[in-house]
């Protein structure tokens, strides 16, 4: 799988991914997610030209270079946004949701931001459960930040709210630099003046070999 810019070519097969994956919650009796328009073009464009659009392709398959997965973001306070991550359902279960996100991660820790975000439905199975799976935890009312509030009552302006959604979040793992780095100390533990320091968890690998359509934003 590669993991790349969108070009503007790429936008019109975006809106078919979005399209696409939107289908299945038809079977959930939420035809109103499966018939949302896609985001339009101009949308698509402003994302692009922001360098805030990516696409996962499969150069060594029959599709080439074709996008099979596509995500957008938004910094939103401390985090980075997932707007949107969309993948075909005729290519689902390939690591391609995870590997988008798993993408941002890297961004986001080397931009020094905290921690990725996003907004997805609660008891649909390739929403919050799977994100769950790979490293988010879902927020409580009073962890919503400004950013999360906003968007939040923005997809309720939508419609979204007829049911339940959630705001999530997967904390990074700083990226320590050469000038971070500190000469190892080598007093033992118990030495006047040391403390041990708590061990930060790396969030930014997915631990669930599993793949759905995974759908965040507003979808």
């Amino acid at each position: 799988m590669r993991i790349r810019s969108a070009r503007r070519s790429d936008l019109p097969l975006l809106q078919d991914i979005e399209r696409a994956a939107g289908e299945p919650f038809r079977a959930l009796g939420m035809a109103f997610v499966a018939d949302d328009d896609p985001p339009p073009l101009d949308l698509l464009e402003s994302y692009r030209q922001a360098g805030r659009c990516w696409v996962a392709t499969d150069p060594l398959s029959a599709t080439g270079d074709r996008p099979l997965g596509y995500v957008l973001a938004d910094p939103v306070d401390d985090a980075l946004h997932i707007e949107q991550v969309s993948v075909d359902p005729s290519a689902a279960r390939r690591g391609i949701g995870r590997g988008l996100i798993a993408h941002l991660a890297a961004l986001a820790a080397a931009r020094g931001m905290a921690a990725l975000t996003l907004t997805t439905f609660t008891d649909v199975p390739w929403n919050a459960p799977y994100y769950r799976r790979i490293g988010f935890r879902t927020l409580t009312e009073g962890e919503l930040t400004d950013g999360l509030r906003a968007i939040r009552a923005e997809e309720a302006q939508h419609g979204l709210d007829r049911w339940p959604r959630v705001c999530m979040r997967r904390e990074l793992a700083p990226v320590v630099r050469p000038s971070d780095a500190r000469m190892p100390d080598t007093r033992p533990s118990d030495a006047p003046g040391t403390a041990k320091a708590p061990r930060i968890p790396d969030t930014s690998g997915a631990p669930d070999a599993s793949e759905a359509v995974a759908v965040s934003g507003g979808a």
